[in-house]
Parts: structure tokens; sequence; C-alpha cells
């Protein structure tokens, strides 16, 4: 059995990062300024949520994650939100933002209850010839971005749960992993799932495909580049999925939310390979 760890939500150490890996990788410089800004909205947004909810319970009574949304508390914030982005985004994104706070506060709603109540749960529809179409991916950075503090928010009220170590999906919110996380444990590292929606971690197999559950080693493959010492991209051949690690072994220094921002080159690797990965982050990079 494992535990879920309720991972510590440190905005500030977000931001300082980005800066850092900013300076450091001008390849990404460009989207790791803009997350700067996203995140230094998140990071109040995160700060005035106990103030705006008030004395009523936070956790929900089912304690489902994506239960009912709290919209009287979420529609001005959203507004002002989509004007930081209408400021700072680029070209497309930003006008996305403006034509969506157009729409007013009925088509916010619809927006964020949509996102909610689906985002990462449903597949990506199929065309004619059994190709992925893309979800809207304008539409779904505005709702998951403006979200993510708030489900951040939630899941810091709610006790964890024993799991099982192959469990593929959030037990929280029933999303997709977005990383692979090892932290230092004895002489070598424990493995943990990064949540891509609340940013929980919960324990996982060392040896075992965060896709698919393959658990023969011999499909599964650890692939390191030299640019990132402290990155990995596992990788399945059953499924040809693949999960990027950040080893907090080879560098404790390191944000996974922010670091894997910054490792384009990994994807474009990935790519060219024939690798697609579990769940592409914020920024699709």
């Amino acid at each position: 059995m494992s535990f879920l760890a309720t991972a510590r939500v440190n905005y500030q150490a977000r931001l300082q990062r980005a800066e850092l890996l900013a300076s450091r990788y001008s390849f990404a410089a460009d989207i790791l300024t803009f997350y700067r800004q996203v995140a230094a909205f998140q990071r109040e947004f995160y700060e005035q949520l106990p103030k705006r909810w008030g004395k009523q319970a936070v956790v929900p009574p089912d304690g489902d994650l994506r239960a009912q949304l709290n919209l009287p508390l979420l529609l001005e914030p959203f507004r002002d939100f989509l004007s930081v982005v209408e400021r700072r985004g680029p070209g497309p994104l930003a006008a996305q933002a403006r034509h969506l706070r157009e729409k007013g506060a009925t088509r916010w709603a619809e927006a964020l209850e949509e996102f909610w109540k689906t985002g990462l749960l449903e597949a990506p529809a199929q065309s004619g010839n059994g190709e992925a179409l893309d979800p809207e991916p304008l539409r779904e950075f505005l709702a998951r971005a403006f979200l993510q503090p708030y489900a951040e928010f939630i899941v810091s009220a709610m006790l964890p749960p024993v799991l099982p170590m192959t469990l593929c999906r959030c037990p929280r919110c029933n999303s997709l992993p977005l990383l692979g996380v090892l932290r230092p444990e004895g002489d070598g590292g424990k493995r943990y799932l990064y949540c891509s929606f609340c940013s929980q971690e919960w324990e996982f197999r060392r040896i075992f495909c965060a896709h698919c559950g393959e658990g023969q080693e011999q499909k599964l493959a650890v692939y390191v580049a030299e640019q990132f010492p402290h990155m990995r991209v596992e990788t399945c051949e059953s499924c040809r999925h693949c999960l990027r690690t950040i080893d907090l072994t080879k560098d404790g220094n390191a944000v996974p939310l922010v670091d894997d921002l910054a490792a384009i080159p990994l994807s474009l690797w990935a790519q060219e390979n024939g690798y697609k990965r579990i769940q592409e982050n914020l920024f699709r990079t």
C-alpha cells in the first residue's frame, strides 16, 4: 500500500525557479516569462481563497474534488485572470482571453463548469482517420490555469487516503499524471506520480508504466539528456507513451512543475521517436 502526499503549494518557489530557468535556457525564456505572470496571479488567487471561502466547509461532502464549483467565488477572479492573459499572453491566447471576457459571466460559468467536470477526464475526439483532434487548447489553457490554485486549495484541506501503488490516475480528481518525481529516500529515490491538475503526488511502483500498466522491465526504457541531467524520459514500448520524471536526488532545487516547462528539447525528442506524453503540461512544451 502507498500514500498520497499532499504537496505543499509554494508559489514563491515556482516564481523564483521560473526566473532562474529563463536565464539558463534561452529557448524557454518566453514561455517561462509568461508563466511567471500566470503563476503570480495564481499565487494571489490562492492566498485570497481562505478569506473568500468564509466559514463554509472546504472539503466536498462526498470527498469528490470535482463536485460542484463555488461559482460565486470564482467569476470575478476569472474576469481578472482573463484580463491578465489578454495583456500579457501571446497573440492567439490573448485573443481567446479577450473573446471569452467579452462573452460575460454566463459564458465564464459554462466554461469553468465544463472543464471542472470533464477537463482531463474525456479522451480527445477522433477524426475520420483515427487521429485525435485538438480539444480547443486555448480555451482549455484558460480554464486549467485558473482552476489549478482552486483545486490545490481544496485538496490541501483533504485527508490523504491509503492507496494501491499502481493507481495510474490521480486519486483526488481522476486526472492523468503530468510527471514522475523521484524523491530522496535512504540511498536511493522513491517514485511518485504528480497530478496534472491538482498538483498532488502519490507513491508509484518504480518499474511500471504509468499509462498502460506494463511491468516487464525489458519494455520500459529510461533516457537522460546531457542538457537536463536531473530529468528522465521513461518510455513504454507497449503503449508508446512516455513520462517525464524530475529526479530530485540529482537536483534538490528543482521545482517539478516549472522544470518541466523548460524541457522543450525533451518534447521534440519524444515526438521524433514516436512517443506521446501521458498528459501534456499547461503550455504543451
